[in-house]
């Protein structure tokens, strides 16, 4: 029986057969084998490949697209960043759970989104950005300025005070690629004009004169009439949103602070030491006085036009290298480079590695003095001088001594903290339901706070890593303890959620006096529109100021009220602005609500602003916004229809 079994399943056809059933096999288990991975990003862009354009997003063809992912803590370090910006410029106004809401955490990813496409695309056209298109960038950066001019110990201090610090050739690497994937997105911004009866228009329109009357109806005085209990109920019933208590919790937590751990003593040897290992902190490296006179080249300059800018760098450097030529003159009346032109050429002071490629090699090569050029660097002509060489200086042992005896104390303090939360962590495993035992080991001591909401509350309760952490399912639902939180330097968190009130709807008998506030208000609402109607009823059938004067309100008015002016607020200008014209030279009567009080208006009459009043100055300014303005629609446009040539998903639950 065997033998027959073997002898029907040999041969070229059991063969084939088998074949055709194992190959499938073999590649669905593969791929199954390759995606077992729990997948983590918030966003990912992909793209297929550029010989394919069309190649569908299907396995195994879904392998040879290109994706980028936006991982958690990519995401998390932009909200922090966006939120420290927001808070500074709002100030006690920066409200944190409108922050956090989940519209303006994709409103972030969606630049983070447009970033990364914006990378793909300049890859896919092959754009590449040259040396000295970075040395441009980096010298007009105002940052890196000290009275208009670029400061090399500035861009060096400025650098190292990045978190991460970053080394000349890793910003001229930031720079490069930003350059690279701004290029078309810029071009497309800068590319927007605008036509003389855009101006015109906008003219018209900022010059209006509109005149006006309106009366403000002073607020009803509230209501103190009873309400019965039925009512009270049909309030609640139909308001019971309105009525419940915010989710709450409470936290111990166990504050660990180096700065009051005991500071170490220091010894000679060690010293000594950590003076040699750190030699380049203290020295000052050879700075050069570097002038240029640029001759730039159009990239797509034809030969001729090439020869000739040769031609005419090679004029210049001659006339640089006479005696008694004056760089400075001679940079001012030829150099093609804006920034430096106005200084004479002065690039200011610069150590090795400022600049990027063949331009810091060519300075760092000359003599001071020395008149160099031309240079070419990328598609440019270069002229360079070297004014003044200072050299390298290094600060003795006894000099940096202090510095050094301080930096030993706080890595000793830093050590001892590391090693303090690291034991109290072991500690935290043996009990991780409660802070006690753990504290009780370490001599710390346990803390609470107070119940707090998802806006935060006093102490470290306002603390958004540990919102984020103590709001999180992991430690609401096991009543564990976190992992430590770094709120600074050597100072960490650890908190447990000890006490968890979700949002619930308030009893009636809770909510009564809200419920009864609520019903006054509304009723002082009501009678607040009723007057306003019966205004405006009156107003429409005999005009504004009869009807004024039949209710016995001031009315206001003016003759050729013009836009911004704060009369009687500027709430209300922006509304009594923002009204359609009156018809057949019939007053437009309307009411609007501003500022809590209803305001009852008519516009009499519009004048449109003078075209032949504006200045040269004031078209230049108003076409200079109108362009801005109508580059960042164009930029947005482009950048619409450039995300809908790639393949995005969003992981809206990670948010």
């Amino acid at each position: 029986m065997l033998q027959a079994l073997r002898d029907k399943t040999t041969g070229w056809i059991a063969g084939t057969i088998l074949t055709i059933v194992t190959v499938p096999f073999a590649f669905f288990g593969m791929e199954s084998y390759m995606q077992q991975q729990v997948e983590t990003y918030i966003a990912r862009i992909a793209q297929p490949p550029s010989w394919w354009t069309t190649a569908p997003d299907v396995w195994p063809v879904s392998y040879l697209w290109t994706t980028a992912d936006i991982e958690p803590d990519a995401f998390r370090q932009r909200m922090d960043a966006m939120r420290e910006s927001v808070r500074a410029r709002q100030g006690e106004n920066f409200d944190p759970k409108q922050f956090e809401s989940k519209d303006n955490k994709r409103r972030i990813l969606d630049v983070l989104i447009d970033e990364q496409v914006m990378q793909f695309a300049a890859m896919s056209d092959h754009i590449s950005i040259g040396d000295d298109d970075v040395r441009k960038a980096i010298l007009a950066l105002p940052d890196f300025q000290v009275d208009g001019v670029f400061n090399a110990d500035r861009y060096q201090l400025i650098l190292a005070a990045q978190m991460p610090p970053l080394s000349p050739q890793a910003f001229q690497a930031k720079i490069r690629d930003q350059l690279r994937d701004d290029l078309i997105p810029d071009g497309v911004e800068n590319s927007a004009f605008v036509t003389e009866a855009e101006v015109n228009r906008l003219v018209r329109l900022l010059g209006e004169r509109r005149d006006v009357n309106w009366v403000q109806l002073p607020v009803p005085p509230l209501d103190t009439t009873p309400v019965t209990d039925a009512q009270i109920s049909n309030w609640y019933n139909a308001h019971r949103a309105d009525f419940r208590r915010p989710e709450t919790l409470r936290l111990e937590y166990i504050l660990v602070d180096g700065s009051n751990l005991p500071k170490a003593a220091t010894d000679e040897a060690t010293l000594r030491r950590l003076y040699q290992e750190q030699i380049t902190r203290y020295s000052t490296p050879e700075q050069r006085d570097v002038s240029d006179i640029l001759v730039q080249v159009a990239a797509d300059a034809s030969d001729a036009d090439r020869k000739a800018a040769e031609g005419r760098a090679n004029r210049i450097a001659a006339q640089a290298r006479s005696a008694g030529a004056d760089f400075a003159a001679l940079a001012r009346s030829n150099s093609d480079d804006p920034v430096s032109k106005a200084n004479g050429g002065s690039l200011g002071m610069m150590s090795k590695g400022t600049m990027p490629g063949a331009f810091d090699d060519a300075v760092f090569a000359m003599r001071a003095g020395e008149v160099r050029g031309p240079v070419r660097i990328g598609n440019d002509w270069h002229i360079l001088k070297v004014n003044e060489i200072k050299p390298g200086v290094q600060r003795s042992f006894e000099d940096v001594r202090p510095e050094l005896e301080r930096a030993q104390q706080e890595g000793s303090q830093e050590r001892a903290f590391n090693d303090m939360i690291g034991k109290l962590v072991d500690e935290l495993l043996k009990s991780p339901n409660s802070l006690g035992p753990a504290a009780r080991a370490m001599g710390l001591v346990v803390q609470t706070t107070p119940a707090f909401t998802r806006a935060g509350g006093a102490g470290i309760a306002s603390e958004q890593k540990v919102l984020r952490a103590a709001f999180s399912d992991q430690l609401i639902q096991d009543g564990t303890a976190s992992d430590p939180i770094e709120l600074g330097p050597n100072k960490s968190v650890l908190i447990r959620v000890f006490d968890h009130q979700q949002e619930r709807p308030l009893l009636l008998a809770q909510a009564r006096d809200a419920v009864i506030a609520a019903i006054r208000a509304d009723r002082q609402r009501r009678a607040a529109a009723a007057a306003a109607d019966a205004l405006l009823a009156a107003a429409q059938a005999k005009g504004l100021e009869a009807a004024a004067a039949e209710a016995k309100l001031p009315m206001g008015g003016l003759e050729g009220m013009q836009r911004g002016m704060p009369i009687p607020s500027q709430q209300a200008a922006d509304v009594l602005f923002n009204q359609p014209r009156p018809e057949q030279d019939r007053p437009r009567i309307g009411k609007a609500m501003v500022s809590g009080q209803y305001m009852v208006f008519a516009i009499r009459a519009v004048h449109d602003g003078d075209i032949s009043q504006a200045t040269a100055q004031d078209r230049a300014s108003i076409r200079q916004q109108m362009s801005q303005a109508n580059g960042m629609r164009a930029r947005e446009a482009f950048t619409r229809a450039l995300r809908a040539r790639y393949q995005i998903k969003v992981a809206e639950d990670r948010l």
